[in-house]
């Protein structure tokens, strides 16, 4: 009996060393996969940090780059825009070439006479006549070679399609004071309107010229010569410019309009 109660302590002791052993070793190896599960997390953690702070500076330079390609798009179409508008200008100067070309042609005659001359003055081409041909000294009658003048540049100015005119009295400094012409305003004023008119008879379409008054403030040379004063006596029959096609125009039509309201 004594000895089954010691073989039965024997067994029970055995077997609850068994099992503390296990239970130490399942413990441990609890430990060892929650450590690793910690790790893991903590790994997993940091790389979702990482994959943020990648993803913000990915986002700042989609930033970046989406502003560098707007400004980029905007710096061409500014290009695009100028390069119109240089096209545009130099059309207009290819134009305006090839109509003074035709002007001067047109008067060819007159010209190598000496009757009047064709220039560019403040960037508009300008007929000019001498006075002296056209009127007699103080006087704002045309004479008939005068007549003649302007109905022969009448003519011409007609047969140019669309184009417009202003015929501009001009006279030297010597002061004039009549009753018909109190000063070089009316004198200037009086001639430039009978040009007009004389034109008018000579087949230009009325709505087509119009006549201004210098007096003596636009002077082509000095008034300090005979030739000087000659040479500021004169009838200007301007072409007047089209602006519509004028590069720019346009923006300056819409900014009109804009003040207007």
């Amino acid at each position: 009996m004594k000895r089954y109660i010691v073989g039965l302590s024997v067994a029970v002791l055995a077997t609850g060393c068994v099992t503390k052993g296990k239970y130490n070793k399942d413990i441990t190896e609890r430990d060892g996969a929650l450590a690793a599960e910690k790790a893991s997390v903590a790994s997993l953690t940091g790389e979702k940090q990482q994959l943020a702070t990648q993803n913000q500076e990915l986002e700042q330079k989609l930033i970046v780059v989406t502003k560098d390609r707007g400004q980029l798009k905007t710096s061409l179409e500014e290009m695009k825009q100028a390069m119109a508008e240089m096209r545009a200008r130099q059309a207009e100067e290819r134009k305006r070439l090839k109509e003074f070309e035709d002007l001067t042609a047109r008067f060819k005659k007159l010209t190598d006479a000496g009757a009047l001359s064709v220039k560019i003055i403040d960037g508009k081409m300008v007929v000019s006549l001498g006075s002296d041909v056209l009127f007699n000294s103080g006087s704002a009658k045309l004479s008939a070679a005068g007549l003649e003048a302007i109905k022969e540049v009448t003519t011409q100015l007609t047969a140019i399609p669309g184009k417009t005119y202003q015929v501009e009295g001009h006279t030297d400094n010597l002061p004039i004071a009549t009753a018909a012409f109190p000063s070089n305003w009316e004198l200037a004023s009086a001639r430039a309107l009978n040009v007009t008119r004389a034109m008018i008879d000579s087949g230009m379409p009325a709505v087509r010229v119009s006549a201004a008054s210098f007096g003596d403030t636009h002077p082509v040379q000095g008034n300090d010569t005979a030739e000087g004063k000659a040479a500021n006596r004169r009838i200007a029959i301007v072409v007047v410019p089209d602006l519509s096609t004028m590069p720019g125009y346009d923006e300056l039509n819409k900014l009109s309009s804009k003040q207007d309201k």
